[in-house]
């Protein structure tokens, strides 16, 4: 018989010399070492897809570029980012030229996993609004972070945090911002990530409810913010957040409190530091700033964290940027950002916001940084129902290929191609996997060598802006792509009957020709005036038909109908590139879109664009819908 240690002093028990520690499902292998995140795998070429600069390209149309450059002093070169892709890749993808430079992050990540996800947008000119669900996307991304539940969120945050800790300097910071959902765990996660001794406040951002509280507790009205320091050196600029002291204290100290007078000893005349409870309004209390998005936080608490934490011309960066609030605060206090979001419409909020901000802060003189819209290549995920398909892109397509009532090919003449319909081909794109513009040129040649001339291509979800290239590939090689969402009816079990399958959108322009008369002087011998005809171009819209992807089905029929009579209730934002490049950023000559306030829409454009010689250009028209999907089309243009 096997006699059982005896534990004591001299032979303490192993679990005697645990230390206290957050352990969690992968954080170590299975052989007991600690999981690195892989940074390298991680990194990815970003694709610049539009340069935003309003107010210039608004100067540069009316030829005053040299009065609004004198006017409009640039505070340096850099152009602020705003990302569209998971911040996972995104930040690893950044580490290449901001290890160590980033100033100031704020975060604020979903931190409830019973959230809905179902919001209300607007259309048309009226006060109405339907329902828009989340992307196929952002519901994969939700389901991978609850997946295992509070493991996979740890595991999750983990990584994102340890990625934020290399992209910060050494006097840098991060304040997270959570509630009571998760908030014991992240304070934990970043003491593991920065050090315990890196913990400079838990603020508490207190809010009013309104409502009856039927629950058996008492209200919830705060949330949680909390600041790592990056190393012992950190930044506070102490002056620049005091509050002003209230008629009370000041009435207090003017008649000689503790015998001294007001501004004197600890009473600074600029106010008084503030506490770590913020009573500061949510945004929907402010009709200034209320964007009916959501996550929405106001700009009064993202100021107080970017004066305290950073210096005018400071990096900040918010990579679960929502609406855009860090970055229109960041702006407007002289600082450069960085923002980066896994959601089409929180990437298209944030773009309106910050044009509405450029425009704000040209019409006041203030200066004002340029921005570029980019976009992070493929979203690797798992997919639906791997335990029924076997992970199979097989039968997976051969599903697909059935619903969408297509043949499937036998003897296909590429392995890109994977059925017929209506004398088109068929691609069907894998279970995981974002249709991207790689594939999209892959698949145009494929059609091309097998002499065909159109081709479905159907998928979960499709790289942003990917109207553009499959223009330039129409032009360049006579194939043309059509891009059809898989309707996420197709998951339900037991179906037997076809959803409908749609396009990502429909959209037709044609250009408006105007002819002025114009007076040049010439500067030979003798110095003449002659007139001569010069053609404007503006675009005008004449159909757009709205992908209805994002709506809940038992919606889709009224919807539908609605988007046939009316398509362009659904524009909320278009743009025009006058001289658009293939291959090249679309850059923003013309815009106009909604707003809260004004729900109108110009559907022809007033740029009254000029050419800079006769000959032949291509415009491109950007559409932007009210659930957030763009599309474009490119248009032949003659002056």
């Amino acid at each position: 018989m096997t006699q059982q240690p005896t534990y004591g002093p001299h032979n303490p028990h192993p679990l005697s010399q645990l230390r206290t520690e957050l352990v969690w499902e992968g954080k170590y292998d299975e052989y007991g070492n600690r999981r690195e995140v892989d940074i390298a795998g991680c990194a990815m070429p970003m694709q610049k897809i539009e340069s935003i600069d309003e107010p210039r390209r608004e100067a540069e149309a009316k030829k005053q570029l040299t009065l609004f450059e004198q006017q409009n002093q640039r505070q340096d070169d850099f152009r602020n980012r705003l990302i569209w892709g998971d911040n996972k890749l995104v930040m690893a993808s950044l580490l290449k030229e901001f290890k160590g430079k980033v100033d100031l992050i704020y975060i604020d990540p979903p931190f409830d996993v019973g959230a809905d996800f179902t919001m209300s947008v607007a259309i048309g000119d009226e006060k109405e609004s339907i329902q828009k669900e989340q992307s196929t996307l952002e519901m994969v991304a939700y389901r991978d972070i609850w997946g295992k539940g509070t493991d996979s969120y740890i595991h999750m945050m983990h990584e994102r945090l340890t990625l934020a800790h290399e992209l910060l300097q050494e006097e840098g910071s991060i304040f997270l911002h959570c509630d009571w959902h998760v908030g014991n765990i992240l304070v934990s996660l970043m003491q593991d990530v920065f050090g315990k001794e890196r913990f400079r406040n838990e603020i508490i951002w207190c809010y009013h409810r309104f409502g009856v509280n039927k629950q058996k507790q008492f209200t919830r009205g705060h949330d949680n913010i909390y600041w790592f320091a990056n190393s012992d050196k950190w930044k506070f600029n102490l002056d620049d957040v005091r509050v002003p002291y209230s008629e009370k204290t000041i009435a207090n100290f003017e008649g000689g409190l503790s015998g001294s007078g007001f501004g004197s000893g600890e009473l600074n005349d600029k106010g008084k530091i503030p506490e770590d409870y913020w009573l500061i309004a949510p945004a929907y209390k402010s009709l200034n700033e209320v964007l009916n998005y959501p996550t929405q936080k106001p700009e009064a608490l993202l100021e107080r964290i970017i004066k305290a934490s950073s210096n005018e011309g400071d990096l900040v960066a918010d990579f679960f940027c929502g609406s855009g609030t860090t970055g229109a605060v960041a702006e407007r206090l002289g600082r450069r950002w960085l923002m980066a979001d896994l959601g089409r419409f929180a990437i298209h909020t944030t773009r309106k916001r910050m044009i509405e901000l450029q425009r704000k802060l040209h019409s006041d003189g203030q200066p004002y940084r340029a921005f570029d819209v980019y976009n992070l290549g493929r979203y690797e995920r798992q997919w639906w129902q791997k335990d029924r398909l076997q992970g199979a892109d097989e039968e997976h397509r051969r599903v697909v290929l059935e619903f969408f009532k297509a043949e499937p090919l036998t003897n296909t003449p590429s392995p890109l191609l994977h059925g017929r319909k209506a004398g088109a081909f068929c691609h069907v794109d894998g279970i995981d996997s974002m249709f991207t513009r790689d594939e999209a040129k892959q698949v145009a040649q494929a059609v091309k060598a097998a002499g065909g001339r159109e081709c479905f291509c159907l998928a979960w979800e499709f790289e942003m802006d990917l109207h553009l290239l499959t223009n330039a590939l129409a032009q360049e090689l006579g194939v043309k792509l059509k891009m059809v969402q898989i309707p996420r009816e197709i998951m339900e079990k037991n179906r037997t009957a076809p959803p409908p399958f749609l396009e990502v959108a429909v959209l037709a322009a044609e250009p408006v020709y105007k002819t002025m008369t114009t007076e040049v002087v010439t500067t030979n011998k003798k110095a003449r005036s002659a007139d001569f005809s010069q053609r404007t171009v503006d675009i005008k819209l004449t159909q757009f038909l709205p992908s209805l992807a994002e709506v809940p089905t038992k919606e889709l029929d009224a919807i539908r109908e609605r988007a046939i009579k009316s398509g362009f209730d659904f524009i909320d934002f278009w743009a025009v590139d006058f001289n658009w490049q293939p291959g090249k950023a679309f850059n923003h000559d013309w815009q106009d879109y909604r707003t809260r306030k004004d729900r109108s829409l110009k559907t022809v454009s007033d740029a009254s664009y000029t050419y800079p010689a006769p000959g032949k250009y291509i415009a491109c028209v950007k559409v932007v819908d009210t659930f957030g999907c763009d599309t474009s089309i490119t248009i032949d243009i003659e002056v």
